[in-house]
C-alpha cells in the first residue's frame, strides 16, 4: 500500500492540513464519554507512522498494528517506546483485550469484501473488553464515490518536493487509485507509483457488521473530519 512512500508520509499529509493531534484528542474525548471498562490500553488498527498513537499515548497504553512493515518501521523510530504489531485487521490474534479500539482515516475499506468487513470488526470486538469501545472511521459509501475525479497534492519543504497525483476509478463495488508520486530531494528525482483498493461499503452494511459481532453501533455523521464514526459498545 504505502510501502513506497512510508518516509514522506507525514510530510505528504501535514501538506494536506490533516490535524492528527486535534483528531486523536476528538477520539479521546468520544473513548471517555462511552468506556465502561477500567482497562486504560489502546489498540490502533491500521496506525501507519503512528502520528495518531503520538498523542493517545498522553492518555492510553498504546499499542500499534498495521499490515506495512515500512509504516511500522516509520512508527518504530518515531515512536519508540510503543509496541507496534505486524498483522491483518482481519485475522490478527494479540492474545489480550483492550479498553479501546480505534480503526481510523478510512483504513476499514482496504478489507475490500462485506465477508472481511464482517470478519474484522469481529475480529476487534474480540479483542474489546466488556465495557470498552471501538471506534472506526468509514471509507466513502458507493452513493459517495465520483469516479473520474482528478487529484493532486504538493510537498514544498527546503529539501524534499513532492507531487501526488491520481484519477478516482472503480469497479464494481471496489474503489480504486493509482497515486503517481515525483520526489525531489538533495539525492535526486525520483518517480513511482502505487496502486490502492479500497472496498465501497453501505451505511446498512457498517450497521450490518457491527450488530452481527454483538457489539451495539452509534454512528455519528460528522466524526472526525466529515466521513463520520461508527462507535461499537461492547457489553
Amino acid at each position: 500500500m504505502f510501502s513506497k512512500s512510508a518516509k514522506f508520509y507525514n510530510a505528504i499529509y501535514a501538506s494536506m492540513g490533516k490535524d492528527h493531534a486535534s483528531e486523536a484528542q476528538k477520539v479521546h474525548h468520544i473513548i471517555q464519554q462511552y468506556k465502561k471498562s477500567t482497562g486504560n490500553a489502546l489498540l490502533e488498527v491500521a496506525c501507519g507512522t503512528g502520528l495518531h498513537a503520538s498523542v493517545l499515548k498522553d492518555f492510553y497504553q498504546v499499542e500499534g498494528l498495521d499490515m506495512d512493515d515500512k509504516m511500522l518501521a516509520v512508527a518504530t523510530q518515531n515512536l519508540p517506546g510503543i509496541p507496534f504489531h505486524q498483522a491483518d485487521m482481519v485475522d490478527f490474534d494479540l492474545g489480550k483485550q483492550f479498553g479501546a479500539i480505534t480503526c481510523l482515516f478510512s483504513s476499514i475499506g482496504y478489507v475490500k469484501t462485506k465477508n472481511r468487513l464482517e470478519q474484522a470488526i469481529q475480529n476487534m470486538t474480540n479483542h474489546l473488553l466488556p465495557g470498552g469501545v471501538l471506534i472506526v472511521e468509514p471509507w466513502f459509501t458507493p452513493e459517495q464515490w465520483k469516479p473520474g475525479r482528478v487529484s493532486a497534492l504538493f510537498v514544498d519543504q527546503p529539501d524534499l518536493k513532492i507531487s501526488r497525483m491520481n484519477i478516482s476509478e472503480v469497479e464494481g463495488n471496489l474503489s480504486f487509485f493509482v497515486f503517481h508520486y515525483t520526489v525531489g530531494t538533495p539525492h535526486g528525482v525520483e518517480y513511482f507509483t502505487e496502486r490502492h483498493e479500497l472496498g465501497l461499503f453501505t451505511h446498512e452494511e457498517y450497521l450490518e457488521a457491527f450488530r452481527n459481532a454483538n457489539i451495539e453501533v452509534i454512528h455519528d455523521p460528522e466524526g472526525l473530519d466529515g466521513r463520520g464514526l461508527y462507535i461499537g459498545l461492547k457489553s
